[in-house]
């Protein structure tokens, strides 16, 4: 998979600046949330066609990222 930085995209005038797959107004939570409601990987390929399988893995390396930099205060 290519690094999740050149996908994952953070712009102010999108999405009330929350990261977004580059060249979409998809966020990260909308396939995090899709992903975490059931939905497969084929299925949100199929409803969401600008997607691919590495934008949603992309997701999903930015979540994981995230997750590990979080410090328990």
């Amino acid at each position: 998979m290519t690094d999740y930085r050149k996908i994952i995209v953070i712009n102010p005038e999108v999405r009330f600046g929350k990261p977004c797959i580059l060249n979409t107004r998809i966020s990260v939570y909308d396939v995090l949330s899709w992903l975490a409601s059931g939905m497969t990987t084929k299925e949100i390929l199929e409803d969401y066609s600008e997607l691919t399988e590495n934008d949603i893995q992309a997701c999903l390396a930015y979540a994981a990222d995230r997750e590990h930099r979080t410090r328990v205060a």
